[in-house]
């Protein structure tokens, strides 16, 4: 009798995952293949019923925008669901001088996971949650679908320099990942669309 896949979803917090990249000095690896990352860890009784990347659209900066863009086009093209939160300029006035400037913070991206999480939980559609992020934000969630449904797990995987260890104590079991993984998971220099329409991987990432 053949035996029962173990059903896994996984969660990218596509910020914190880009940053602990750029903090690390990874800068030749921000062009990734998220799907084939993901892929390079299921074992052979595992099934990967969906991977779910979590951002926001920067609207402050036209170069980094473009990057994006093209970066968010190519993995469309993969299995890949994203889902989109907000990016919002705060003005900060300074008591000093009186100077005026712009501060861009990520929002709804941790709700969103933990949203996700929960709801994916409860309607029994994994066994094993693979988050990767290292905000500690997403302890909640995390405790609440051990404590909910005993029978499931969540896994964290840390991005590079986004180890934590209130988030590694909640989970139940992480790792960090490795610069030869996300070296090995790279997208090819040019990725087609299915429009056919060709991306080419920014030259600021070479």
């Amino acid at each position: 009798m053949e035996q029962k896949k173990n059903r896994v979803i996984v969660y990218i917090d596509g910020f914190n995952l880009y940053f602990g990249m750029k903090d690390a000095g990874f800068n030749q690896c921000k062009w990734l293949n998220v799907e084939k990352l993901v892929r390079s860890y299921l074992t052979a009784n595992q099934e990967l019923i969906e991977i779910k990347y979590f951002t926001s659209r920067i609207t402050n900066n036209p170069q980094k925008q473009k990057r994006q863009t093209t970066y968010l086009e190519a993995i469309e093209t993969t299995e890949v669901k994203i889902i989109y939160g907000l990016y919002k300029a705060k003005q900060i006035e300074c008591d000093n001088c009186g100077h005026n400037w712009n501060i861009s913070n990520e929002k709804m991206t941790d709700v969103n996971i933990a949203t996700h999480i929960i709801i994916d939980a409860f309607h029994d559609k994994y066994d094993t949650a693979i988050l990767i992020s290292g905000d500690s934000d997403l302890v909640p969630p995390i405790k609440a679908v051990h404590q909910n449904f005993p029978n499931k797990v969540v896994s964290v995987f840390f991005p590079p320099n986004r180890h934590n260890n209130t988030v590694a104590g909640a989970a139940k079991g992480s790792q960090i990942i490795g610069r030869k993984k996300l070296i090995d998971s790279q997208f090819e220099e040019n990725v087609k669309k299915k429009d056919g329409f060709i991306l080419h991987k920014p030259t600021d990432w070479l």
